[in-house]
């Protein structure tokens, strides 16, 4: 290559890097394709890394000599300490730079994941695993705050679609890996494969991840005046709205994914647990409906599609009544097409609407998320137990309605917002 060609070459990446600090990664440009990708990875390796454990809890029963109640803490341990440690490490994102802080992330969760295949026994496994949930609070809100700082606001909707398309990917993908190889082999080589997955996640997170341009860390922010970004965020109608909408609906998808396995297991269906377990795969949809919703939110406004996401969701809750079992899954597949998309512009449009201390922002989205999980899912079983499917769909459809009026309510200020907004905010 010659001096000149190489002079061009280091003057384009200056002058990328120069755009980039000025208005933000562009869609098409190498940058903004590393950057996604990425972001791609840490979203597969997060979420793969926390839901590894749900298909091995018989296994667990049956190795450790345990209750199903007992097996369960390895999932609700890691997703209950994981809200707790987004909502730390929101209080402490001024002070903290993105890109380190995800990098470690991700790297001591893989390897507490390696460290848990090989756990002597029970208590010391489920040690672990809520170590994990710890670790990972450093991604998911630091991510997001990264893709609204970085990205240029027309092409923030695309890229928030494809991280959010990386958690689902990585959610079907931490199910389906350890179940097929703790058939084949044991739940430990399971655990050590998803481990390796996630440490060669964290590597190409690294490799491609641009540093943050927009973003200075201030080691000189106080608990006061992160008090005063949280109440900020608190106070205002818009922001709520979109906290409550993230409650609404991971509460009602994880409701419906907790009990339709117990109505297929049932007569008349009387599904094996392995033909249950293929309902997972359902999550690739998700890939493309956040990264297709995203996008769309750019053109034709983020909660006019937001509203579509959350009516989808609502159909395919209320098909899953029907009694065929294609019906069944079809439903299934409305509602997690639905989930993805709302969820890929609603926690694009906090990055967007946020006024500043954006991790803070994604932060309380997050809590309010996990918290819907926790509390929906579990308030769930009390309507399966005492109405059954219809009951539960009842409980998710209330639900749903909500959302929906709350949406209503903010597509009266979704205007006022984006002017609002300032772009390098």
């Amino acid at each position: 290559m010659s001096s000149s060609s190489v002079g061009d070459s280091e003057n384009h990446d200056g002058n990328s890097r120069a755009s980039a600090a000025a208005g933000g990664l562009i869609a098409g440009t190498k940058l903004y394709r590393r950057a996604n990708l990425a972001l791609f990875c840490a979203g597969f390796s997060t979420f793969s890394l926390m839901y590894c454990a749900q298909p091995l809890l018989p296994i667990f029963s049956a190795y450790f000599k345990i209750s199903p109640t007992r097996s369960s803490l390895s999932v609700s341990l890691t997703t209950g300490l994981l809200a707790l440690s987004i909502f730390v490490v929101g209080i402490n994102a001024q002070r903290l730079a993105r890109k380190p802080l995800m990098a470690v992330s991700l790297f001591i969760s893989a390897g507490l994941t390696l460290i848990a295949a090989a756990a002597p026994d029970w208590t010391s496994f489920l040690v672990l695993r809520a170590l994990l949930g710890i670790a990972l609070g450093g991604v998911p809100a630091v991510a997001m705050a990264y893709l609204a700082e970085e990205m240029h606001p027309d092409g923030l909707g695309l890229a928030m679609g494809l991280y959010v398309g990386g958690t689902a990917f990585g959610g079907m993908a931490g199910r389906v890996i350890t179940g097929l190889f703790a058939d084949f082999y044991s739940w430990r080589v399971a655990m050590t494969a998803i481990g390796i997955v996630g440490l060669s996640s964290a590597a190409l997170f690294v490799l491609w991840l641009p540093k943050s341009v927009r973003f200075v860390p201030n080691a000189r922010a106080t608990l006061r005046s992160v008090r005063g970004d949280l109440m900020n965020h608190l106070t205002r109608g818009a922001m709520l709205g979109l906290f409550a909408i993230a409650f609404l609906l991971m509460g009602g998808f994880v409701t419906v994914y907790n009990y339709a396995g117990y109505r297929l297991l049932a007569p008349p269906y009387r599904l094996s647990q392995a033909s249950v377990g293929v309902i997972f795969t359902v999550y690739l949809v998700g890939i493309g409906a956040s990264a297709l919703f995203g996008r769309l939110a750019d053109r034709h406004g983020r909660i006019r599609m937001l509203t579509v996401g959350v009516l989808l969701m609502l159909i395919g809750a209320l098909t899953t009544l029907a009694n065929s079992l294609w019906g069944i899954m079809l439903g299934i597949v409305m509602l997690t097409f639905g989930f993805f998309a709302a969820h890929a512009v609603a926690s694009g449009t906090v990055g967007k609407w946020a006024r500043g201390a954006k991790v803070q922002a994604a932060s309380l989205y997050l809590l309010a998320y996990y918290l819907g999980s926790s509390v929906l899912g579990s308030l769930g079983g009390g309507f399966w137990s005492h109405a059954g499917w219809p009951g539960v769909v009842g409980m998710v459809s209330a639900a749903l309605v909500c959302a929906l009026s709350i949406c209503y309510r903010l597509s009266r200020s979704e205007q006022r917002e984006e002017r609002q907004t300032l772009p390098s905010a």
